[in-house]
């Protein structure tokens, strides 16, 4: 049961619960924030995903962290800012993007406990499609 979680999900303009998920942490349009009470959505809100100019792919990881995020349901993550989250305590899932295509069904997924923890064997190592 999750009693409280501040889970971010990255999506596809225009965010929410009804948006399409984003394949991938580092390219997507925008992160839904949605907390999750007593394993209900008690609140959803979106940020734009920040410029990984200075600061690299530490920018939007530190920028999760600074939201109050504590969890993030991934498609596909680089081995860096995998590591970033690791570092500020934000846990990162793996959901396969071919089972979990819209937001609303990642936060159903994570109120199920259907996401195992993303292992850094499955981090992308620069190729294209990397999931």
């Amino acid at each position: 049961m999750i009693d409280s979680l501040l889970l971010a999900v990255p999506s596809n303009n225009p965010g929410g619960l009804e948006a399409g998920r984003s394949d991938h942490f580092g390219h997507c349009d925008l992160f839904t924030l949605i907390t999750i009470k007593d394993d209900k959505i008690a609140e959803v809100n979106t940020v734009s995903n920040q410029e990984h100019a200075a600061g690299g792919c530490m920018v939007p990881v530190n920028f999760l962290k600074g939201q109050g995020v504590e969890a993030l349901v991934v498609g596909g993550i680089g081995a860096r800012p995998l590591q970033g989250f690791g570092e500020v305590g934000i846990d990162v899932y793996y959901a396969d993007r071919n089972s979990v295509q819209d937001v609303q069904a990642v936060a159903a997924g994570m109120i199920e406990n259907k996401f195992p923890i993303i292992r850094t064997d499955q981090t992308c190592q620069g190729q294209a499609d990397c999931h």
